[in-house]
């Protein structure tokens, strides 16, 4: 999976996503999702494992997870619950905000 952090004036902004979801878009009736690699790729991205994700989302103030691998991680973390997550054309998407 694909991690990039970015330290905002409001907290860190993770995003992660599953690595061939890069460059696609994903369409369910309104809602369009694009995977861009400014935004989820890039230099500033590393490649990681599952315990890597879970440690930049405990982290983040705010996250961006697309794809049914990194969104499964961040399920069965319990950091994101099922029920809020949305099916978008062929993957997965969910977003994260942490109230501290």
């Amino acid at each position: 999976m694909l991690v990039r952090e970015r330290q905002t004036p409001e907290g860190l902004l993770v995003s992660v996503c599953d690595p061939d979801c890069i460059g696609e878009t994903y369409e369910n009736g309104k809602v369009s999702l694009t995977v861009t690699e400014e935004f989820y790729g890039g230099d500033d991205a590393e490649d990681v494992d599952a315990d890597a994700v879970v440690d930049s989302l405990t982290r983040a103030t705010v996250a961006n997870i697309v794809g049914e691998e990194a969104v499964g991680v961040a399920i069965d973390a319990g950091i994101i619950d099922e029920e809020t997550v949305l099916d978008v054309g062929e993957t997965r998407h969910a977003q994260l905000l942490w109230m501290r």
